[in-house]
């Protein structure tokens, strides 16, 4: 099962390494990984994706709780988190198929952030539904290179 792991963490030298560690120690992929500064200078957030089941997945969160340097593991896996990511895709665009192209783009609220002789460098954010539709209409005219950042996420509000 995929589990979304948020982890705050020191904001120092090492702390990722050995968060990381831990959970490739235990033999679990991790899909994917964003770490970044949070409001708070001296600490920082942890999203990890990890593919394991709820028993595996249970040990790693013991195991985090054990590190010093975290200092409060989410799962947000069944919160109905807001999740998002961010995609360049590099697509051929030849001059008569570039209208379509930005047509496209425009449609999934993506930004045109290079243009090319014979290419159009998209920038697009959200989730995973919605990357992936960009990618498969994008695929028609020639994906030449693709980058993804990993999963940030955050737990919705309360709508008290």
């Amino acid at each position: 099962m995929k589990h979304v792991l948020s982890v705050l963490v020191e904001n120092r030298p090492g702390v990722l390494s050995r968060v990381t560690g831990l959970i490739s120690r235990r033999g679990f992929n991790i899909e994917s990984l964003s770490v970044g500064p949070t409001e708070d200078p001296t600490l920082s957030r942890v999203t990890a994706i990890v593919l394991a089941d709820d028993v595996a997945y249970e040990q790693i969160t013991k195991q985090l709780h054990k590190l010093i340097s975290v200092h409060k593991i989410t799962d947000l896996t069944d919160e109905g988190a807001i999740e998002r990511e961010l995609v360049l895709f590099k697509v051929n665009a030849a001059s008569e198929r570039r209208s379509e192209i930005i047509e496209i783009a425009n449609i999934f609220r993506a930004k045109i952030v290079d243009v090319g002789k014979s290419s159009l460098t998209i920038e697009a954010t959200g989730d995973d539904a919605k990357l992936r539709g960009l990618e498969d209409l994008l695929r028609a005219y020639g994906i030449k290179e693709t980058v993804r950042t990993g999963k940030v996420a955050l737990s919705r509000s309360s709508r008290d």
